[in-house]
């Protein structure tokens, strides 16, 4: 991409989209284009194909998605496989239609079987049954990371695709319906103590294992992979290092500075036991994170203190 290059960001207003729009302007990139959910349904064939005409972007982020924890996909999972096959297959098809000279998709790592042998290898996609609590989200995913290594085989595209580890940073959603686990125990740390609560509740047992990214290094490692990566297996993005709940739910209340106690409710599920992403292959193309747990953890309470309401 050079600077001036025509660059639509899907789902620019999202944790992802956003980080990848204060990437590419950080960068001096120029000719960002964006639409809210208001002005464009990415999830209509005719409004995404004339968008498409109209603006004929060079360069594509996918990071539009309906995205949720353990409790939304569990609860909605017609509309997690829905809107975003929908999404994927009418912003795929219509940049090969109207010429967008590369696109990146933004995948998950909740694609990989359930129960993979850790760290999980790119390879071990499709290898066996997957988390049934987000299994339509990842069904979703795995569709349109296909759809691009078809449309890539059959017609000779640049469409790359990425799985993110979990993330966290600015513009995360700390809705406690609806929100993954980082962000969700900020938010009641962060009550407790306002309220002083005795206790806080974590759900599941505190052993799973899970690995952390901030948002604004993977923003990074995306705009620097449209630059840079141009093959058509898809790349984990992450740190290569976990942490089990237990541990951050005692390093997010030393950082809020919460003084009660921690309780697990087992009654609650626990999820994949272990999710750890093999990142050797993104280290080989040159980029390795930046921002550590702790310093991303204490960056993105700061920015909550400051932005929740």
């Amino acid at each position: 991409m050079n600077k001036h290059s025509k660059i639509y960001v899907a789902g620019h207003r999202g944790l992802v989209g956003s980080a990848i729009m204060r990437k590419l302007q950080q960068e001096g990139y120029t000719n960002i284009i964006t639409r809210t959910h208001k002005e464009l349904d990415l999830t209509n064939q005719a409004q995404t194909q004339e968008f498409f005409e109209k603006e004929k972007p060079e360069y594509v982020f996918l990071a539009a998605a309906k995205v949720g924890g353990i409790h939304a996909n569990d609860t909605y999972p017609a509309d997690f496989a829905y809107i975003n096959i929908m999404i994927e297959s009418n912003v795929i098809k219509a940049s090969y239609d109207y010429g967008v000279k590369k696109l990146l998709f933004l995948g998950s790592s909740c694609i990989y079987p359930k129960l993979c042998p850790q760290p999980i290898k790119e390879e071990y996609l499709l290898t066996g049954p997957l988390e049934k609590t987000n299994e339509a989200y990842a069904i979703a995913k795995i569709a349109g990371l296909k759809m691009c290594q078809y449309f890539n085989s059959q017609y000779g595209t640049n469409y790359i695709t990425v799985m993110p580890t979990n993330l966290y940073g600015p513009n995360d959603n700390f809705d406690l319906e609806t929100s993954h686990v980082l962000a969700a125990l900020l938010r009641k740390f962060h009550e407790a103590k306002i309220d002083k609560k005795q206790y806080v509740e974590v759900w599941g047992t505190g052993t799973p294992r899970r690995e952390f990214l901030h948002v604004d290094d993977l923003a990074d490692a995306v705009v620097y992979l449209m630059n840079n990566y141009n093959e058509n297996e898809p790349l984990n993005i992450g740190t290569g290092k976990d942490i089990t709940i237990k541990e951050l739910a005692e390093l997010i209340k030393e950082i809020v500075g919460y003084e009660g106690e921690i309780k697990f409710d087992t009654t609650k599920p626990d999820g994949t036991p272990r999710k750890l992403l093999d990142v050797s292959r993104l280290h080989a193309t040159g980029w390795k994170h930046k921002i550590e747990l702790r310093e991303g953890i204490q960056s993105t309470y700061e920015w909550f203190k400051e932005n929740w309401k």
